[in-house]
């Protein structure tokens, strides 16, 4: 017995010897850690994650050593660690999941029911033994709350929000990161009171006054108070993103509305603002505004938001989708068929691993359940591609439209709508948008750059054939033109020849009526002008003009339009007087 007792207790010291020694060093761990973490370098960070996996691995579920790695992930920028480790916080993920119960079948929920009909004790439960009702103390019931808000407070730690809203802002979660940082700084506040609370002098006395400084001793927190800069730092980024979720509501009601050149300036200013946004927010936006351009009919401007889109995310169903109507309306086929293959495989994708391509707390517009359905329309839709394309319904692209310019259009239009285009969508500048990118650490920045300058160049291309396509065909409208004016004014002249008389030489008769003159004197001048009068309203000749004088152009012009410039004109001259 003796001996049994002595293994006993041998072994609950070895018990308590392993449990300190674990205890040791986990706290060794830490403190290590925090000394990393103090210096503010990437490659020590790094080595303090690594002490504070192995402290987690001896114990989960230590409080200071899940918000030391927290809060390491969060200056490392992996922003999807902390959403992974934490995403039962998420809210919209709660709501998820909420919905997702909620959508249960009756006999669920009638088992739900009626397990919370059992909370309540009836007369012949067990716990109707006990009187229904107890005198209880208020000052205790005081105590045990104040006592559970406190450890409740110290268990699930105001990091989580605090690290958890940066995270969530930073993976273009605005909604859930405004209700994090809210709730940081309504839980930040209320302890910040609870600590500054101090009873009145006629509370104490002088038998507990010792009590009353060990309490206020206790409850002095270990860690130093945060500075004012964490709580500005965190004003500044709620104003921010506030900032921008009303920019994002005011576009989105616009484009409700049908105002889509409004929706394109308030995600434009979203999306050229002073200050960077998230990746993941920033695709989104860009999402919605090639939405706004295609219902706008500006093809070219949504071709480039969904290659920006696709470029940030290249999982985006809704942009590969839109892009490929996109191409499919100008009849750029082989496009279109490319987009519906990499569409098809990504379905089938998600088919094959049973779950969407994004993480659990990222929002996508697509359901599991939906993507049968759509897979075979979409079967159905690459095989009507392939027949349009096997029956040679390939090279005839409506480069009008997508350029945006009505047939007919002139010279000058194409130029000016070319040379903005180009411009806007020129190779060199596939690349200036991710200037206002906020990326997370670990992301392939290579793979992004590459998409985007490749999607940028095959724009490029596609203007540079529409344009010489629509100026080969304004040259040869203009060509026609030409042949067309110049046969017109062959003909007109023709007629114009037709309708001229002929001319004809003086008549003798006329000449003979007229007596000649004889030579006299100056002073017979008078008498000769009046014969020649009085003959010409004897005889006129309407082919016979009188003569004018040379300073009355007018004249001499409209005698000159009426038989033409290369036929005599036969004037008969007479004396003129000055």
């Amino acid at each position: 017995m003796a001996s049994s007792a002595a293994s006993c207790l041998s072994g609950g010291e070895r018990r308590q010897y392993w449990w300190l020694t674990n205890r040791k060093v986990v706290d060794k761990y830490i403190r290590d850690a925090r000394n990393l973490i103090a210096t503010r370098e990437q490659s020590e960070i790094t080595s303090a994650l690594s002490l504070l996996d192995a402290a987690l691995e001896l114990s989960p579920r230590l409080e200071q050593a899940l918000e030391l790695k927290a809060r390491s992930l969060l200056h490392l920028r992996r922003f999807r660690d902390i959403a992974d480790m934490l995403q039962d916080y998420i809210p919209s993920l709660k709501m998820g999941s909420d919905d997702s119960s909620s959508s249960s079948s009756d006999g669920s929920s009638q088992q739900q029911s009626r397990e919370q009909a059992t909370l309540l004790p009836g007369r012949d439960s067990p716990g109707s033994r006990e009187p229904s009702l107890r005198c209880f103390s208020i000052s205790d019931l005081k105590k045990k709350v104040m006592a559970g808000l406190t450890r409740s407070c110290d268990k699930e730690g105001q990091w989580r929000y605090l690290v958890l809203g940066q995270a969530c802002c930073h993976l273009g979660l605005m909604e859930d990161a405004v209700a994090l940082l809210q709730t940081w700084k309504r839980l930040n506040s209320a302890a910040f009171r609870r600590e500054s609370i101090h009873l009145s002098e006629d509370s104490f006395s002088l038998s507990n006054a010792q009590f009353s400084t060990d309490v206020t001793a206790s409850l002095v927190p270990s860690s130093p108070p945060k500075g004012p800069s964490e709580c500005e730092s965190i004003n500044h980024l709620l104003g921010h993103i506030k900032f921008l979720l009303r920019r994002q509501a005011a576009a989105l009601a616009a484009l409700d509305a049908g105002l889509y050149s409004e929706s394109i300036r308030h995600f434009s200013k979203i999306i050229d603002g002073r200050y960077g946004a998230p990746q993941w927010f920033l695709a989104q936006c860009y999402m919605l505004r090639a939405t706004a351009f295609k219902s706008a009919g500006r093809v070219v401007e949504s071709i480039a938001d969904c290659n920006r889109t696709l470029a940030l995310n290249p999982t985006s169903i809704q942009a590969l989708k839109t892009r490929a109507v996109l191409l499919e309306s100008i009849r750029c086929l082989p496009d279109c068929l490319h987009d519906l293959e990499h569409l098809r495989l990504l379905y089938n994708t998600i088919l094959r691993d049973r779950k969407l391509p994004v993480p659990a707390w990222k929002q996508q517009n697509v359901h599991y359940k939906e993507i049968p359905r759509k897979l075979g329309a979409l079967t159905s839709k690459v095989q009507e591609l392939k027949q349009r394309m096997a029956t040679g319904d390939t090279g005839h692209i409506d480069y009008y439209a997508l350029i945006g310019l009505r047939r007919g259009c002139s010279r000058s239009e194409l130029e000016r709508a070319y040379r903005l285009l180009s411009l806007k969508h020129k190779p060199n500048r596939a690349l200036d948008f991710l200037d206002k990118c906020e990326f997370e650490q670990g992301y392939d920045f290579d793979s992004i750059k590459d998409r985007a300058k490749m999607s940028g160049l095959l724009l490029y291309r596609l203007l540079q054939k529409a344009y010489a396509s629509i100026a080969s065909i304004i040259m040869d409208e203009e060509e026609v033109d030409k042949q067309r004016k110049k046969a017109a004014a062959a003909l007109q002249a023709e007629q114009a020849a037709v309708q001229v008389p002929k001319t004809h030489e003086p008549k003798p008769k006329a000449e003979s009526s007229l007596p000649i003159a004889p030579k006299r004197s100056e002073s017979s001048a008078p008498k000769q002008i009046s014969l020649t009068s009085n003959a010409k309203k004897v005889c006129p000749d309407p082919s016979v003009h009188r003569g004018v004088f040379c300073r009355d152009m007018a004249a001499v012009g409209s005698l000159l339009a009426q038989v033409g410039y290369n036929r005599p004109l036969p004037v008969k001259y007479a004396a003129l007087s000055c």
